[in-house]
């Protein structure tokens, strides 16, 4: 469990997280929405440690990240798999390579031993007999894939995906979601996902929290999304009547 304890954040005097108390929970999946400058963004930095908080603290099952200095913290990062929007893939590496460089900086296996847990997660998220592409050479869908074979690699505690489906079809969007669904049940990882897909946050969202100018404005599962009487939280999601009219038919 990553439990987040009245955190706030600043730049130039301006609160951009505020008294911000948030639990993420293993084996599920949690999402961060709101919109842009909500501080959902500065949130997730602030919990993977990109930034640091003003005040406040976070904790990594039972491990005070905030007071651990920057060797301590180390091995709390290792435990981390990341997810960069648009996939941030080396273009000058293929997709083994891509997937094995984690293992290269953070493991001490061997080089068998670094091939087998490659090939294994290649296989997790269907790409097996894919190593010696480049990323130039395979589609979006695909590049997504191998992002998440990269993240899953040192086999983390913690995944973090930042807006996941960025820039995919729908049809693919549906698979990488199921993917990242899967591989959190399979694994009990606590996975927390950035996103403004609706659709990803109506299928796949196990625990979802919703930030609104800085604040956690609103908490529940997907079911109780649908039902909140929460006006922000409506108007972000349910944005127009056509979506309005999806919300009533879902309630069922």
């Amino acid at each position: 469990m990553i439990e987040v304890r009245n955190i706030s954040k600043s730049f130039n005097g301006h609160d951009v997280l505020k008294n911000i108390s948030v639990s993420f929970y293993p084996g599920k999946v949690n999402f961060i929405i709101g919109r842009s400058g909500s501080g959902k963004s500065v949130l997730t930095k602030c919990i993977v440690g990109l930034m640091e908080v003003d005040r406040g603290e976070i904790i990594f099952d039972d491990r005070n990240f905030t007071k651990l200095d920057r060797w301590d913290r180390k091995d709390i990062r290792q435990e981390m798999g990341m997810l960069f929007q648009g996939s941030a893939l080396f273009s000058s590496m293929t997709v083994e390579e891509n997937v094995m460089f984690p293992l290269h900086m953070f493991s001490k296996m061997n080089k068998g031993e670094m091939m087998d847990r490659v090939n294994f997660c290649l296989k997790r998220v269907n790409l097996e007999g894919k190593n010696h592409l480049y990323p130039s050479e395979i589609s979006g869908g695909m590049q997504k894939r191998t992002g998440i074979a990269r993240a899953i690699a040192m086999n983390p505690k913690y995944l973090f995906c930042d807006e996941p489906n960025s820039g995919l079809d729908p049809q693919t969007a549906i698979v990488i979601d199921n993917l990242i669904k899967e591989i959190t049940y399979e694994f009990g990882s606590t996975t927390v996902v950035v996103s403004h897909d609706m659709n990803s946050v109506i299928e796949i969202g196990d625990h979802i929290n919703f930030i609104y100018q800085g604040e956690l404005w609103w908490k529940g599962d997907k079911r109780a999304i649908l039902h909140t009487e929460n006006t922000e939280l409506n108007n972000f999601v349910f944005p127009s009547e056509f979506m309005k009219e999806i919300r009533e038919s879902l309630k069922g």
